[in-house]
C-alpha cells in the first residue's frame, strides 16, 4: 500500500552527527519548524548564527532529483529571484546520512506575507514573473512530470484500489469516472511548461519588505499559471481582483498566456484528488494521524465528495477569459 517508513531512526544524536559532518555544532536546542512531509529544525551555532536544517523524507525524491531542486534554486539565485539557497558545505550543499538526505538554510526572519495586501500581492507577482523569465529553456529533467499520468490517472487508480472513503454510502467510483473523464484530455497538460516552485501558496513565502520564496521541495515542469492561483481566496470579485494584482506585477517581467486562467479549476480539482491520496500514502508516519484526526471520519468523506461534486459541476462550464476581467 503505502510505504512504510517513518522518522523514527532520525534521533538528536544522528542530527547532531550530521550537523558535525559540515562542521556546525549547535549550543541552542533543535527546535522543530512546521513540515508534514520532511523534518524541519532550527538551530543556533557556536558561531553565533542560526540555521535551518531540512531532512528530506526518504523513499520521496532520489539524489538526482533533490540535486535538480538544488541547482533550480543556485539558478535562480544567480538570476536575482528573491529566495533563500541552501548552503554549500565542502562544494555541496546536499548531504546523506544514515538514509536520510539533507541540507542547511541560514535562517531568516519575517513574518507571513499578507494576501490581502495587493501591494505584497503585487510584490509576489513580480518575483514569480521574474523567476519564470530566468528559466526559459530551463528542464527538470528527473523530476516527475506534469501529464496526465502522474497528475490525474495515478492518483484516481490509488482511490479505487484503496477506497480510503471506507464504508461511506456515496458512489465515489462514478464521481472518480466522471473527473478522469473531464480531465484526462484537458489543455493544461498541453500547453508550454516552465521549471516551476510547484506548491506556491502563502504557506510558503516569508515577507521580508519583500517576499521570499522558500521550499522548492516540489519543484516541477508545468503550466506557468500553477505558480499563481493558489495565492487567490475569497469570492469571485476578490479573486478577479487578486489575479490582476499578481499579473500587474508579473508582467513587468514575463508575458502570461490568459488562456491559462482556464486552467484554475481544473488544477483545484487535481490537487484535492493528490492530498486525498497524500494523506492516504502518509497514514503510517504518527505525524498524520495526530495532525489530520478527521481524515478517517465519514463527515470528512461526505464533505470531499460534496467538494468534488462541484468541481465537476465547475468543470462542465466554460469559462471565458473575460469573466476573470474587473
Amino acid at each position: 500500500m503505502q510505504s512504510s517508513f517513518q522518522f523514527q531512526s532520525l534521533t538528536p544524536e544522528l542530527i547532531l552527527s550530521a550537523l558535525a559532518a559540515q562542521g556546525l555544532y549547535p549550543e541552542s536546542g533543535l527546535t522543530p519548524l512546521n513540515s508534514y512531509e520532511n523534518r524541519v529544525y532550527l538551530f543556533q551555532a557556536e558561531d553565533r548564527e542560526r540555521y535551518v536544517v531540512k531532512f528530506y523524507r526518504p523513499e520521496r525524491w532520489n539524489q538526482q532529483q533533490l540535486q535538480e531542486e538544488h541547482h533550480l534554486t543556485q539558478h535562480l539565485v544567480a538570476n536575482d529571484v528573491p529566495l533563500i539557497a541552501p548552503l554549500s558545505f565542502q562544494s555541496d550543499s546536499l548531504h546523506y546520512i544514515d538514509g536520510f538526505y539533507y541540507a542547511i538554510w541560514p535562517y531568516r526572519a519575517g513574518r507571513a506575507v499578507e494576501l490581502d495586501n495587493l501591494m505584497q500581492l503585487e510584490a509576489v507577482g513580480q518575483a514569480l514573473g521574474r523567476w519564470h523569465a530566468s528559466v526559459t529553456g530551463y528542464v527538470l529533467q528527473h523530476r516527475p512530470a506534469f501529464d496526465v499520468v502522474n497528475r490525474l490517472t495515478t492518483s484516481v487508480s490509488y482511490l479505487l484500489q484503496y477506497k480510503p472513503w471506507g464504508k461511506t454510502k456515496l458512489p465515489w467510483e462514478e464521481l472518480l469516472a466522471r473527473l478522469q473523464l473531464q480531465l484526462q484530455e484537458h489543455e493544461l497538460f498541453s500547453v508550454p511548461q516552465l521549471a516551476l516552485h510547484g506548491d506556491c501558496h502563502a504557506g510558503n513565502i516569508l515577507w521580508r519588505d519583500a517576499p521570499v520564496l522558500l521550499d522548492l521541495d516540489d519543484c516541477v515542469m508545468g503550466p506557468a499559471i500553477q505558480d499563481i492561483w493558489m495565492l487567490l481566496s475569497g469570492d469571485a470579485r476578490e479573486q478577479r481582483q487578486q489575479i490582476y494584482t499578481i499579473l500587474d506585477g508579473y508582467e513587468e517581467f514575463c508575458e502570461f498566456d490568459e488562456r491559462q486562467l482556464s486552467f484554475i479549476e481544473p488544477l483545484r480539482t487535481l490537487r484535492m484528488l493528490n492530498y486525498l491520496v497524500w494523506l492516504h500514502r502518509r497514514w503510517q508516519d504518527p505525524a498524520f494521524p495526530q495532525a489530520f484526526p478527521w481524515f478517517n471520519h465519514s463527515d470528512y468523506w461526505h464533505n470531499q465528495f460534496r467538494a468534488l461534486t462541484e468541481q465537476a459541476k465547475l468543470l462542465d462550464r466554460p469559462v471565458p477569459v473575460t469573466s476573470y476581467n474587473c
